[in-house]
C-alpha cells in the first residue's frame, strides 16, 4: 500500500512540475472585444474572471493584486494587474484557484 502511495504522489508532483513549466508568468493586457466568447468563470466587486483556449482572463476596474495556484497550492503566478484586462496564458489543462482582489474561484482550462 505504501508503494502505490508514494506512486501516487510521485506522480502528483510531476503533474504540478508540468503544471509550473508550462505557465507563461507573463501577464498580457488584452482588447476587450477579443474576449467576447470568453467563458465566464466568476465576477463580482468591479472584477470578473474567464477562461478561453487554456488562458485565465481577469478585467478589473482598478490595479488589484492576482494569485493563481494549482489544485495542491503552488503558487503558478503572482502579479499586480492594471486595471483593464488582463491574460494568463497556462497551456495546460487542469484545475487551478484564482484569488483576484476579494474574490476566490476555481477555473478548470
Amino acid at each position: 500500500m505504501t508503494s502505490r502511495f508514494s506512486k501516487i504522489l510521485i506522480s502528483l508532483l510531476l503533474c504540478t512540475t508540468t503544471f509550473l513549466a508550462v505557465a507563461d508568468k507573463n501577464w498580457q493586457s488584452v482588447n476587450p472585444e477579443k474576449i467576447a466568447e470568453a467563458k465566464i468563470v466568476a465576477s463580482g466587486n468591479e472584477i470578473e474572471v474567464r477562461t478561453q483556449n487554456g488562458a485565465i482572463i481577469v478585467s478589473t476596474n482598478a490595479p488589484t493584486q492576482i494569485k493563481v495556484y494549482t489544485i495542491l497550492g503552488q503558487l503558478v503566478s503572482q502579479e499586480n494587474l492594471p486595471a483593464g484586462v488582463s491574460r494568463l496564458h497556462i497551456g495546460t489543462h487542469g484545475v487551478f484557484i484564482v484569488k483576484v482582489g476579494g474574490l476566490t474561484c476555481k477555473v478548470a482550462l
